[in-house]
Formats: C-alpha cells, structure tokens, sequence
C-alpha cells in the first residue's frame, strides 16, 4: 500500500503596517527577515503604503525608484493603503492601464500589487479579502459604498476567510481583551473605524489585520457568532518608527479549505468572546454626522456610524436586499434596518446611496433621483424593475446561488452554470428582472457585447470556440444567455449539427443575415423579435445566427442547445444539467479558477 504524501506546508506570509513611502527601509528588513527565517511566499502592508509628506524628499523617491525600474521589490508585496498626497501621481499609470482591478490586484511594478477597491482572491491557498483605501469623503484614496458592498455579499458566500486587509482599525475591538496587554496607544480613538467593524463581524476571518495607528497589537483570539473557527486581531505599526514598535510580522497559516474539522473547531484557552457581540464601545469615536436642521425632503435617513442591533427600530443603514427587492433572506436575524417606505422610494428610482446615507458620492454620473419630494424622474425615466425574491437569477433573491457569480457589470452579470456542461460553461444574466435579453435596452445590449467579446478571447486563449445560445418561452421569467466554448476542431461542425437537430424535431431554422458580421446578425435579430413570442437562436462561430420562431402548440425542449452541444462533444450523459450537480465546494473552486483566468479579459475590471 502506497504511502500517503505529505500534506504540503503552510505558506508563510509577511505583514507590515503603514509603509508611509520608507520602501528602502521595508524592503531591507523584508530580505534579512527572508534570509534568516525564511523563504517567505508573500508580504502584505496595509495602513498608508505612500508618504504623507507630500513630494519632500525621501519617501516619495523610495517609491518612485522602485516604480521606475532602479530598485526590486525582493518578494511578492500586495498593498491596501492608497493614499497620500503622492498616491494619484504614483498611481495614475497603473490606474489608467487597468481595467479596473484584478482580484489579485494590479501589478504596478515588478512583484508589487495594488489591491485596489475591494474583494476577495487565493493567495498560496488561502483566502484573502480586503478593503482598500480608507474612511473618507469619496474619491482617490477612500473606500466607497459599493466596496463596503461587495464585502458584504461575499461574506454571505459559504467558505472561511483566511485574512482580511483593512488599513484602519475596528472601532471596538479591545472589548472584552484583557486590558492588561492593551498599548495605550490603543486609547487613542483616532484610526477607528465602524465600518470595518461591522465588515469584520460579518465576513468572520480567521485573521484581521490592520495599520494606521502606530502601535503593534495583538488580541486574544475572539469567538464568532455562528461560526465554528476563532478570528486573531492584529495591528501593526508604522515602519521606522522611534517608539521601535513592531511593523512587521510573520505568520504561518494553514489554509482553511485544507483543515481539519477538528483544527478549525479548535478554541485556544485565551479565547474571549466576539468583541462586536457587545453594544457598549470601550474606544470613543468621531461622533455620526448631524441631521440637517432644514431639510425640505419627507425623510433624511442619516449615515448612522453605531451598527444597529437586532430589535432597534429606529436609526441605522438600511438592508440593500430588502430595499431593492422588499424581502430578506436573513429576515429578523438581519443587522440592518428593513424600511417599506425606502422600498417605495427606491421603486421609484431614488438613489440608494441618498436613501441610505443622506448623500451620493457619485454626483452627477449617478443615474438615480437625489431627491424624495416625489420628482423622481430627474435623472432616469425608466422605473426600476421590482426584484422577483423566487427568481433564481436575481441578485437580490433569496434563492440566487451567488457563490456561482464570476462577473458583475452595469446591465449583466456572469456567472458559472449549474450543473454546467463542460466546466467553462458561463451564462450571460440580466441584473433586472427581464424575460429575454433581446428586449434589453441598447446600452444594456453594448454591455452584453463587451462580455461576450471578452468570452470569446478568453476561450481562444483555450484553443476554443464560443457557441451562444437563448431559449425564450411565454413563461420565461429572466433571462441568460449561455455561452459554451468548443474545441476548435469542432467549430465548423456546429452549424450541421443544430440543422440535423432541428430536422429530427420537424423544423428548420432561419438564417439571420447569413452574409454580415455578428454585431449585424444580432441587430437584426433584435428588430425582428416581439415581446410576446417564443423562439430559439443560437450564434454560431462563424458570425450568422439560427433562429426558430416556436408556436404556441408546439413543445419545445428547454435543453434543447445544452442536448445538442452534448451531442457534439460525445457528452451526452451531460445533456440534463441535473446529472451534472457538483457540491458546493466544487462550484466555488471551479469559479475561483475561471476567475484567475478571466480577470484579464473582464470588461468589469
């Protein structure tokens, strides 16, 4: 009997607190840590990575020797703190090259990443989320509403966080420490922040951790609600302090996916309980900001700094999915504030940032009315759609496998197929509530291309074909679009093997505009399509599109395009996506791989 291998060792991570643009002197420490103790796989800085001196010398020319090819960046170093009176300048290069941000964040120079905005990526097995950017007005170098967002939602998908980045710290986390190791630097409330606060008793990592005050801490491990695993808190200072506090530390972790039950269950005998669990703060902070004194709106609802408990009815920020589709799956175990009138506002087209925080960071681009007097149609005259909370495909819906997401724009999001075909096989989803995404509107439909564009090289770099495919019934309720990519060997046998398909079920398909090129056959299609009518239409590699307009007594099989590209690729035991199921596990791993290799391509990036 073959031995079992090794489990391979736990990779081993460098943190450091705020840099504030001491490059030289970071990465010096860095290599004697590496050539001493090491190797280390990664270093990973959070707190203000750039100089709040302004463009004095020093700090600014570390980071520019570095970004201009004079200096190397010794191992792979990942940085959260964005900002400071240089940070635009530094930036602006690698901001204007990306296409938004990566995951894994963008390369700014060799071996350095700026994880920018905020989300979640596998850093040598484990699972890494941060929040980029600090609390602050909005614009360069502060985190937004939608960041804040985003964590959120990932924090409702199953799997354990390893580490979370955050430059600042969480406002109460010494509650329920044992004072005695508490700094006193820690009484200083400045470099609190609430946000982080809720984020962190949301998200539940394994580790926290933190820069920005200039002190090293670490907590007792404290013990989460409603999960089994324990999270450690630590803060690092700042690098070349004079007070020779600690700013850089190593740790070792096993990543969670790969433990035990037993290891994750297990309590160290220091272990306290949730800092967050308790409503009284044992740090002060900066008091929430006033409501106006003459505001002509019905309601103001303020931006409430305090997390609203369970059973306060008054105060607090409003739940996003009980706003947008007048239901929550958590229901009463939900932290945020369920408003009916809000989701009347909302309906209306009042943005959710004015009816959740007063204000809208967005300013003139935002689409959505600023306003509750009842003139909503200032800024789009399109209602929104309500959310159907049974829909499968709709975000808000308690029902929506969302760990299958891999892509959110605008008008469409993307995500991985249930019980998928072949393991790339990716369906094109409206955000609203929409039967067919022939009846999107236009700006809807140049975001549709862009993602099929971005599909199309994805799966060319795979020696791959893309086939797109839509069923729409009078009793469709959303939309998708699926996309499955073919080998390229079978590429010109798709067109033959839709017509043999369709002889053997007694029609044939239409041909729309066989000698123009995809945009054209697909605005053609467009213009030829009514509301009400059933059809089925498949885009073929070479451009032109099959179409089969289907009667109202005619069945029609659902699977039809999966049964016939099943039967193309010798799968057909893979024709009914139900006996294709994976565990849950396995979809988020198949995600997580489709992600690392789209993330070039993602015109949401």
């Amino acid at each position: 009997m073959a031995a079992t291998p090794p489990a391979p060792a736990p990779p081993r991570i460098l943190l450091a607190g705020d840099a504030h643009g001491r490059l030289h002197q970071l990465f010096k420490r860095v290599k004697s840590v590496n050539q001493s103790t090491g190797p280390f796989h990664a270093l990973l800085c959070v707190g203000q990575f750039f100089s709040p001196e302004g463009d004095a010398e020093g700090a600014p020319g570390d980071v520019a020797d570095y970004l201009e090819g004079r200096a190397a960046v010794p191992i792979p170093t990942y940085f959260t703190g964005d900002y400071g009176p240089t940070a635009p300048r530094l930036l602006s290069k690698a901001a204007a090259g990306a296409r938004g941000f990566a995951p894994g964040g963008i390369e700014i120079c060799p071996n350095l990443f700026w994880l920018r905005g905020s989300n979640r990526f596998t850093l040598h097995g484990l699972s890494v989320v941060y929040l980029s950017g600090k609390k602050g007005p909005g614009g360069p170098g502060c985190y937004s509403q939608d960041d804040v967002d985003a964590l959120r939602a990932l924090a409702e998908e199953p799997g354990i966080v390893d580490l979370f980045l955050t430059n600042e710290w969480p406002t109460g986390v010494v509650n329920g420490a044992d004072i005695s190791n508490v700094p006193n630097q820690v009484l200083d409330p400045h470099g609190y922040d609430p946000v982080v606060a809720e984020l962190v008793a949301e998200i539940k990592p394994r580790y926290h951790i933190a820069g920005t005050k200039g002190v090293f801490y670490s907590r007792e491990p404290y013990v989460n609600d409603s999960a089994a695993h324990v999270t450690r808190f630590i803060g690092l200072a700042n690098v070349g302090n004079k007070e020779k506090q600690k700013f850089i530390h190593a740790i070792s972790p096993t990543p969670a996916s790969t433990m035990s039950s037993a290891d994750i269950h297990a309590k160290p005998p220091n272990s306290t309980l949730s800092p967050y669990a308790a409503p009284a703060q044992s740090v002060p902070i900066e008091e929430a900001p006033k409501r106006p004194a003459d505001n002509t709106d019905a309601q103001y609802w303020r931006y409430d700094v305090k997390r609203q408990r369970q059973g306060e009815a008054e105060g607090g920020r409003l739940c996003f999915k009980f706003t947008s589709s007048g239901s929550c799956p958590r229901g009463s175990k939900c932290s945020f504030r369920h408003d009916e009138e809000a989701v009347e506002h909302y309906q209306r087209n009042v943005c959710f940032d004015f009816l959740n925080k007063g204000k809208c960071e967005r300013g003139p681009e935002c689409k959505f009315a600023h306003s509750l007097s009842g003139d909503t149609s200032i800024r789009d005259s399109r209602p929104r759609r309500r959310v159907e909370s049974s829909c499968w495909f709709c975000l808000s819906s308690p029902d929506v496998e969302s760990h299958l997401v891999i892509s959110i724009g605008e008008a469409y999001y993307c995500a991985l197929a249930k019980g998928p075909l072949v393991p790339n096989h990716v369906l094109m989803i409206p955000v609203e509530h929409c039967p067919s995404t022939l009846m999107m509107p236009s700006e809807a439909e140049v975001e549709l291309g862009r993602y099929k564009n971005a599909l199309v090289k994805y799966f060319e770099k795979q020696g791959k074909t893309t086939v797109f495919f839509e069923w729409v019934s009078q009793n469709s309720r959303h939309a998708n679009l699926q996309a499955v990519p073919v080998p390229f060997p079978k590429a010109d046998a798709v067109n033959k093997i839709f017509h043999l398909a369709a002889k053997k079920l007694g029609f044939e398909f239409s041909v729309v505009n066989p000698d123009g090129s995809a945009k054209v056959a697909r605005e053609s299609l467009i213009s030829q399509s009514e509301s009400k009518s059933s059809l089925f239409y498949v885009e073929l590699p070479e451009g032109k599109i099959l179409l089969h307009n289907i009667d109202s007594s005619e069945k029609f099989p659902a699977q039809f395009g999966r049964e016939v590209l099943a039967g193309l690729l010798s799968m057909a035991d893979r024709a009914d996506w139900r006996n294709c199921k994976l565990s849950k596990e396995e979809e988020i791993q198949m995600v997580d791989d489709f992600k690392q290799g789209f993330c070039e391509f993602d015109p949401a990036e």
